[in-house]
């Protein structure tokens, strides 16, 4: 997919080899400079933020837009209690007005050759102690063994959160239960795509089942009052009555 876009592929290149500022996350190196890589790295808000939507890999999903945006909202409302100040974002429809660029490709390490685990990097660019620009790239999935998996929403989100955390000026946690923790348990393997291709088939299952169940109802219904019209007859006949 990405041999269409030898930009991006040079980009990534260039992010992952060149540029010592590059904070690779959730399954990164440890990093001893935790809680702070800066304090207070951004000199004005909000923080614009750009999702680049338009160019993304074959297995991207739509849902994953909504992940970022769920992360940025945890980080608004003080997320993991480590920052210096409250971050507030702000979405923009274009790259180059963008504080924070964020972009997905299908892996990282196939696509820009970063080392296995990895499943996302921050670059911020600094100028006097302050981001002008950071730079942020998620993969969609990684491999177990030969075979791809595509990451979860809830993956995504948390990877999310984390590569944004860096962005705001934090390293990592050496607590695990932090959301800056270098490595993180998988949440789910729920392929977005996957439920998305089979919800009409979900929905045709559930009418379905709504219209059996209905019509099994309605045949109960219909035998309850010939079986009562029945015993009606019986008792009748058994008292001598017409």
């Amino acid at each position: 997919m990405f041999q269409k876009f030898p930009a991006i592929i040079g980009y990534l290149f260039f992010v992952c080899f060149l540029s010592p500022l590059t904070f690779q996350g959730v399954y990164a190196m440890e990093d001893d400079t935790y809680p702070a890589l800066n304090t207070n790295p951004w000199g004005h808000s909000p923080i614009t933020v750009y999702i680049d939507t338009i160019n993304v890999p074959e297995h991207y999903s739509p849902t994953y837009n909504e992940q970022v945006e769920v992360a940025m909202a945890y980080w608004e409302k003080g997320g993991n209690g480590r920052l210096a100040y409250n971050p507030e974002f702000s979405p923009v429809d274009s790259g180059s007005e963008a504080d924070i660029y964020i972009i997905w490709v299908e892996n990282l390490e196939k696509d820009a050759g970063v080392e296995n685990g990895v499943a996302g990097f921050a670059r911020p660019h600094e100028v006097n102690g302050k981001y002008v620009r950071v730079d942020i790239v998620m993969e969609v999935g990684n491999y177990e063994g030969y075979a791809w998996k595509q990451y979860g929403n809830t993956n995504m989100r948390e990877l999310a959160k984390h590569e944004l955390g860096h962005a705001l000026g934090l390293g990592h946690s050496k607590d695990r239960r932090d959301i800056m923790y270098p490595t993180y348990d998988q949440k789910d393997n729920i392929d977005p795509l996957l439920v998305e291709r089979t919800r009409p088939f979900i929905y045709v299952a559930v009418a379905a089942s709504i219209i059996l169940v209905s019509f099994s109802g309605i045949n109960w219904l219909r035998y309850r009052r010939k079986r009562r019209s029945l015993e009606g007859n019986l008792l009748e006949g058994k008292d001598g009555r017409p």
